[in-house]
């Protein structure tokens, strides 16, 4: 059975894109129809912008959402899903793409969302830092000993076994990544991000994410769609809907979502948009599990 996956925030680099534009008539009507429904040529940042331009939430989250979305389309037929999920951002890309959502109400709640939390990262000093080699356990319990009013840290996102990324305020951060360094962590490496996602950090982010759903219409998806709240595959709109804002301050349970798609018959992984970041985690989740096949889409 074929699962599709999409990356979230953090897959973006300057050129993303571009191929498909050049060499697909598909790509390169999405392009503009994105263009024309942000009211900027995003696609100018995308394949001729800098970093810091590109880096900004903003930008990045329609971007990677564009490239994901329009990677799958381009496979045209191939794009069979039996199941499909998306990391973070990537949940909107793979709704999108399973049918849940239409193009131009997928990449419209994408930029109310990188909106919201663009203004949610600015209103307090936070940020995220990856946890390496270290036991999802422990991680979470120096989260709860360093955590308290005005100095919050929590398990952000579930990446793989031994990677864990933690999100707070920057001071809360800093203090964690130190006690978990002398726990015994390979690494407690901040992360280049501009806010704390999927913290309690994010909640006017999410109110504001609510309200916009509220007025978007979805429809049952082609397939199962796996969520990043409780890593379980869901059709019913009124369920995707809640989920999808919960999980702006939720974990994201993405080893979760990967171990129940193999349980319910997943053998092939194909990554949808930019780099390889999914296709890096899942062979850790699915280590030793030779019945599954992990790969990308060429772009």
């Amino acid at each position: 059975m074929n699962a599709f996956v999409f990356p979230g925030q953090g897959a973006q680099f300057v050129g993303m894109g571009k191929d498909l534009y050049e060499k697909h008539p598909i790509a390169k009507q999405f392009f503009e129809k994105a263009n024309d429904i942000l009211g900027f040529r995003i696609t100018d940042i995308m394949f001729d912008g800098t970093d810091e331009e590109l880096k900004q939430t903003k930008v990045t989250q329609p971007a990677v959402f564009l490239h994901s979305v329009v990677s799958a389309l381009c496979l045209g037929a191939d794009f069979q899903p039996a199941m499909v999920a998306g990391h973070s951002l990537g949940e909107l890309s793979a709704l999108t793409a399973a049918r849940a959502l239409s193009f131009e109400d997928g990449l419209k709640l994408v930029y109310a969302r990188a909106i919201a939390m663009q203004k949610a990262c600015e209103a307090a000093p936070s940020t995220m830092a990856a946890i390496i080699a270290l036991p999802d356990e422990k991680v979470e319990a120096v989260c709860r000993e360093v955590s308290r009013e005005g100095h919050i840290v929590v398990p952000a996102n579930y990446n793989c076994p031994g990677q864990l990324v933690i999100s707070g305020h920057v001071d809360a951060i800093n203090e964690a990544c130190t006690k978990l360094k002398e726990a015994g962590a390979k690494r407690a490496l901040v992360l280049p991000v501009s806010g704390a996602f999927h913290s309690p950090l994010m909640q006017p982010a999410k109110e504001e994410l609510e309200a916009a759903i509220a007025v978007t219409e979805f429809h049952k998806p082609i397939c199962p769609v796996y969520q990043n709240v409780d890593g379980l595959p869901h059709t019913e709109p009124e369920e995707i809907k809640a989920n999808l804002i919960a999980q702006l301050t939720a974990s994201v349970l993405w080893t979760k979502e990967v171990t129940n798609m193999v349980a319910d018959g997943a053998t092939s992984f194909t990554e949808c948009g930019p780099g390889k970041a999914l296709q890096g985690m899942i062979a850790k989740i699915c280590k030793g599990n030779d019945a599954v096949s992990i790969h990308g889409v060429a772009n």
